[in-house]
């Protein structure tokens, strides 16, 4: 049976604080799954972080100490034809923090469901091949969750609209891949009756700023094997800094850039067993933590 790889970049939550890598698996890489090939599996992420950016001043909060987010992941993805996958993603989250009075919070966030199609392809030179990949995502809350107690909260609670277009270049075993995409990010509600951003707002809707997330993947790939550094970056159009010493909002501007290594390996004794792991590690922000970010997972491909 052919094998088709699948990689999971962190799902790490996109919460004031804490830096969204990216949401999912394969939907932002150059692999696709093949015809009536299912995927299954389970992520573990664990990120924490002490210091975080204050607007763009850095300090740290000696009330919070190290504030650590948990979950895992469910994730299934099915090959409808070799160009044509649909993905859907659930994580289960929990918050907790090491010092002061806020208390941890924990449940089912937002179910992600993602169409991925591969349009076009082309040869680049003798060896080279280029593939172009589109992708339309929807997500949405599983459940009513406090969205308005960040940093502790397991989510923004927002509806969202994303398309996604990546480039994926491959030459022998080394490729490189380029993805962006662009979040439409629907009006949240908080509990309460008015709140300040720089102004004074006299309802319990919150306008949520769009956001745009891209990423580098530079490796090796093989039928068993790949190994990648990465580089992401979150950029939101709009919102607000975090006042000094002020709880973070659902509405700041968040924007962060990370570094790191992944890897994936297809165990050669247990057909289409996949193991994966990776580790990223904010290098700037704003209005989020600089946090340290591990995953570890184990999927399984069934052809059917």
């Amino acid at each position: 049976m052919k094998k088709k790889k699948i990689f999971h970049l962190s799902s790490v939550l996109v919460l004031s604080l804490i830096f969204s890598l990216v949401k999912g698996q394969t939907v932002d890489d150059g692999i696709m799954m093949g015809k009536k090939q299912w995927c299954n599996g389970f992520t573990y992420m664990h990120s924490s972080w002490q210091n975080y950016w204050e607007g763009t001043t850095k300090r740290d909060n000696k009330n919070l100490g190290t504030v650590t987010t948990q979950s895992v992941m469910f994730m299934s993805n099915y090959g409808i034809t070799d160009k044509l996958n649909v993905l859907a993603t659930v994580p289960y989250v929990w918050t907790n923090a090491s010092a002061g009075t806020l208390h941890g919070m924990s449940g089912f966030q937002d179910i992600d469901v993602d169409v991925k199609y591969q349009f076009y392809t082309i040869k680049a030179g003798k060896k080279g091949v280029i593939n172009l990949i589109g992708l339309l995502g929807f997500s949405t809350p599983l459940q009513n969750y406090e969205n308005d107690f960040l940093p502790m909260s397991i989510g923004l609670g927002s509806t969202n609209l994303s398309g996604r277009l990546t480039v994926d270049y491959q030459r022998g075993i080394f490729f490189a891949t380029l993805s962006s995409a662009y979040v439409f990010r629907g009006d949240v509600t908080v509990d309460r009756t008015s709140y300040y951003t720089d102004e004074i707002h006299y309802t319990n809707k919150v306008d949520m700023p769009n956001q745009l997330n891209s990423n580098l993947f530079v490796g090796i790939r093989k039928p068993n094997l790949t190994v990648q550094a990465t580089l992401m970056n979150m950029y939101t159009f709009g919102g607000f800094d975090i006042r000094p010493n002020d709880m973070p909002f659902v509405s700041n501007q968040m924007n962060g850039t990370s570094v790191g290594a992944h890897v994936k390996y297809f165990l050669p004794f247990i057909t289409n067993l996949e193991l994966i792991g990776g580790a990223d590690f904010v290098i700037a922000g704003r209005n989020i933590g600089q946090s340290q970010t591990y995953t570890a997972g184990l999927y399984y491909i069934i052809s059917l």
